[in-house]
């Protein structure tokens, strides 16, 4: 018997081993009569381990060759600052920083010799949206906030995750352009509507705005303003794009399209081709609501703002939108074109004090908040963005790292290892809505703890009190220049001679 199964044993093996050789075979002849790939017709079977090699040397890349500061789109050093304060483990760090003080572009603030006191701080105020100039304006609490994700660029237990994390941290959250799901209502945050180019959410059988569904959002308590989104960061020029993997039939029946199918938003509102054409939608839709309306655009020069503020200086204040949310190109949390996501747009650090010049030239600083986004996804970059003039800040990847997520660039792919972006049930499994809801709160309110603290080593009582001269930029010649004096502040006009006339 034993040796019947040793001649077993053997047979086995060898039928493995032959059919091994028969399978390398067939490779090889396969490899050497393809006309696609060059080095496998020249290098039939070991070619192969060069494409393996390929996609392996991102991950190892990423956790054994590339130093802490090097890695983009978010270096290692960032996103375990993120990780540190989602986990409320604080941002204590020992001997020193790895932050090079003296490369042009660093950011340096310019701290009191008397800083603030801990008795004399006090609590960052919230700011009004539409205050005067709506039925239901809205009361924004926190500097920091979330930023548009739809679902469906994103799974369901992330929109979970990030509706309740929103609603303990007192922040809003953005739905971003694929419409409102009951997964951004679950957790009882403030909710900002996003009406992108294809009124995903918004639209009627026509695919045209529905007065009606922004009636019928409207009414709901927790969708707090809408956002007309004009372009972002990721992909300016180019509307949303949703790979038909991640269509599911709850997306697209939220969305009001076909299952399965590539969901590619137009690249701009066809009703839209200039800033009266804005204006006049800005309008209609703060007349139906009652709600705060403002827009989202990326910029590309300096004539979009400066036309839109003489058109309402011509129309008057009541056209005007309640927020501007100035994306920088750097921006992105899903999928785009490299071509526009490299290429396309004014960075976050140049396009927002432009525009808030822009404003207070004209006047009009005081009645349009704006909002602020593009990687600043760290306590430090928030703060320089207020001192350049935001009053508020937006970050999605902030949160996405909050969630869990790795920077495994597979947002596109719905393969996401972390279950933030991906539709796939098994994959979603690791990501635990309690858990991250918890972290998701962490992050927001220690971002606001350290924003504050940055302010209160600068000699103020608080964040909203930031201006330009707090910040410095360190030029090429490794000197450091005041913000102010990179970006002077215009001559403003007033808002009550604007008022008055």
């Amino acid at each position: 018997m034993d040796a019947l199964m040793s001649i077993f044993q053997i047979s086995a093996g060898m039928l493995i081993v032959l059919l091994v050789v028969l399978w390398l075979i067939w490779r090889y002849v396969q490899d050497s009569r393809q006309t696609q790939h060059t080095i496998l017709r020249n290098y039939p079977v070991i070619g192969h381990l060069r494409y393996v090699f390929e996609q392996l040397g991102e991950y190892f890349r990423q956790y054994f060759f590339i130093g802490d500061r090097d890695e983009m789109p978010f270096n290692r050093s960032t996103r375990a600052w993120v990780y540190r304060l989602a986990k409320n483990e604080g941002g204590i760090i020992g001997f020193g920083s790895t932050y090079a003080l003296h490369e042009p572009g660093a950011l340096i603030f310019v701290n009191a010799p008397f800083p603030v006191l801990e008795d004399d701080r006090e609590a960052t105020p919230p700011l009004m949206l539409g205050e005067g100039w709506c039925d239901k304006p809205f009361l924004a609490r926190s500097i920091v906030n979330i930023s548009g994700m739809s679902y469906g660029a994103i799974s369901r237990p992330a929109v979970q995750a990030l509706s309740r994390g929103a609603a303990a941290a007192g922040c809003w959250m953005s739905t971003g352009e694929g419409g409102l799901s009951p997964y951004h209502l679950e957790g009882g945050c403030d909710v900002m509507m996003q009406i992108g180019t294809a009124k995903y959410g918004v639209r009627d059988e026509q695919g045209q705005l529905s007065p009606a569904r922004l009636r019928e959002l409207a009414a709901l308590e927790h969708v707090r303003a809408f956002e007309i989104k004009l372009s972002q960061g990721a992909k300016p020029g180019k509307g949303g794009v949703l790979p038909a993997a991640k269509v599911t039939a709850e997306i697209a029946g939220i969305r009001g399209i076909p299952v399965g199918v590539d969901s590619i938003s137009p690249n701009r509102h066809p009703e839209i081709a200039d800033v009266d054409q804005l204006l006049d939608r800005i309008e209609f839709v703060r007349s139906v609501t009652g709600k705060p309306v403002g827009i989202k655009t990326a910029l590309g020069g300096w004539h979009f703002v400066n036309d839109l503020c003489e058109a309402i200086l011509r129309r008057g204040l009541a056209c005007a939108p309640d927020f501007i949310a100035i994306d920088g190109g750097e921006g992105g949390s899903g999928a785009a074109p490299q071509a526009l996501a490299d290429h396309v747009a004014l960075s976050i650090d140049e396009a927002l004090p432009r525009a808030v010049d822009a404003l207070i030239e004209a006047g009009l600083r005081e009645r349009i908040r704006v909002i602020a986004a593009g990687k600043l996804v760290t306590s430090a970059r928030a703060a320089w963005a207020l001192s350049a003039g935001a009053d508020f800040v937006n970050t999605a990847r902030g949160f996405m790292f909050s969630l869990g997520c790795i920077q495994a660039l597979r947002c596109h792919a719905n393969t996401c290892p972390t279950g933030v972006t991906t539709h796939d049930p098994k994959l979603q499994r690791g990501l635990v809505v309690e858990d991250k809801a918890e972290r998701v709160a962490n992050y927001a309110r220690n971002m606001n703890l350290e924003i504050d603290m940055i302010a209160h080593s600068c000699g103020l009582r608080h964040a909203r009190e930031f201006r330009r001269e707090h910040a410095r930029i360190v030029q090429p010649n490794g000197q450091s220049m005041a913000l102010n004096m990179l970006y002077p502040y215009p001559q403003p006009r007033s808002l009550q001679s604007l008022l008055q006339a």
